[in-house]
């Protein structure tokens, strides 16, 4: 089994090549997009992820744009680091009933111990319904040895 760098990882989730994520599993998101510092990853909103007041509940919004960024910050990473999120906020600009979503993660700015991002996310009408920014710390050592691994 050969342990994949993070871009080739995500690279490889992109074409189908590797399963997503636990949670992009269960969201069902996936990831269509990835260069170093940019990630897009896309998802059907629908009715089973609504909330009580019948749209999309927010939480969702804020996973993919999560997933978006981290992904992104990952793609930036040296073999033995890892990352966590360690601030995350959303903006929420209307209101999402059922659609297909398009979350755009991009790095900002890099330093060695942390990276701001940014997350657009749009709906199936290329309408801006959400805008984040998160902070990521790196997790250097990689002491777990936890990384994408090719079958």
């Amino acid at each position: 089994m050969k342990i994949l760098n993070h871009l080739e990882g995500l690279k490889k989730m992109a074409t189908g090549e590797l399963p997503g994520s636990p949670a992009a599993q269960v969201l069902d998101f996936h990831v269509t997009e990835v260069e170093e510092g940019r990630v897009v990853v896309e998802m059907e909103a629908t009715d089973r992820l609504h909330n009580p007041m019948g749209t999309l509940h927010g939480g969702i919004l804020c996973d993919i744009a999560d997933a978006a960024m981290g992904y992104a910050f990952a793609t930036t990473l040296a073999d033995d680091e890892l990352f966590s999120t360690v601030e995350i906020k959303l903006n929420f600009l209307k209101p999402i009933f059922k659609t297909r979503l398009r979350a755009e993660g991009t790095l900002i700015k890099k330093g060695g111990s942390v990276g701001l991002l940014e997350c657009h996310i749009y709906d199936e009408k290329q309408s801006l319904v959400g805008h984040s920014t998160s902070t990521c710390m790196v997790l250097k050592g990689n002491a777990s040895k936890k990384r994408i691994q090719s079958t």
